[in-house]
């Protein structure tokens, strides 16, 4: 579903160049949950924003549903920007526009009528169970019910896709645990596939079927959490995985006796 091919990203700084990802290729099935995980730095929201193309790589492509978007013209670009949804750590939630306006905001740069926007609006509002807070303004919100109008709000367009960058970094553990549950309840009733950022280890081992483990701009290794006996290879992403690993080996020594 999607499908990067060495891509690549340079930032110009004040002590001259920055390689923010180099060469990374990867690929992600529809219906996955798909964790990036590494430090500060590392390069995990540089390569986020390349999948949607918020961040144009250097070099390299980047295919979604087949189409490489690196190729396309501004406006066949949006469109297909439609399909992913993107949530963020801060929520970027509109100050002056109610949550209903909030959610209604992407409908409008999309062009949909206001009938239409009005229904598609009350029909997420319902699926992050926020319907009560529609005449609401995001400063009488908590941390978790602005993250879930920013939810509403990239489901608005119907996306295949939703991208999420540290959506949880901001908030405090139990409502991070909501917010997770969610985000894996859209997953298998929608079947929206799902790419988090994160520097979070619970927040892959709650939810990711999959993650890439990025340091210094590159994917050092990538891991399928379906297997409980994965047995990480690079140094970082054993230091990562060091619980997970203690307690394999705790089960084996169980397991033998």
């Amino acid at each position: 579903m999607i499908s990067l091919k060495n891509v690549g990203k340079k930032f110009s700084t004040a002590d001259g160049e920055f390689q923010a990802v180099s060469s990374v290729s990867l690929e992600i099935n529809k219906g996955d949950v798909y964790g990036m995980i590494g430090f500060s730095g590392a390069g995990k929201s540089t390569l986020l924003r390349m999948i949607n193309l918020l961040e144009r790589p250097d070099t390299g492509s980047v295919f979604v549903n087949g189409v490489d978007l690196t190729k396309l013209a501004k406006k066949d670009l949006l469109k297909q920007r439609l399909s992913m949804g993107m949530i963020f750590q801060h929520f970027n939630l509109l100050s002056n526009r109610t949550v209903s306006e909030n959610v209604s905001f992407s409908l409008e740069i999309a062009g949909v009528a206001k009938a239409e926007r009005k229904k598609r609006v009350n029909e997420c509002l319902e699926i992050v169970g926020l319907a009560d807070k529609a005449n609401a303004y995001p400063a009488k919100l908590s941390g978790g019910q602005k993250q879930r109008v920013a939810i509403a709000r990239a489901l608005a367009t119907q996306p295949s896709v939703l991208l999420c960058d540290e959506p949880t970094s901001a908030l405090d553990p139990q409502t991070t645990e909501s917010i997770l549950k969610f985000l894996q309840e859209i997953n298998e009733n929608l079947g929206i596939t799902i790419i988090i950022v994160t520097h979070e280890m619970e927040v892959i081992k709650s939810i990711c079927h999959k993650v890439s483990v990025m340091e210094d701009g590159r994917v050092v290794e990538t891991i399928n959490l379906a297997d409980s006996q994965f047995k990480p290879k690079s140094n970082i992403a054993q230091f990562l995985f060091k619980k997970e690993l203690e307690l394999q080996k705790e089960e084996g020594i169980v397991n033998v006796r």
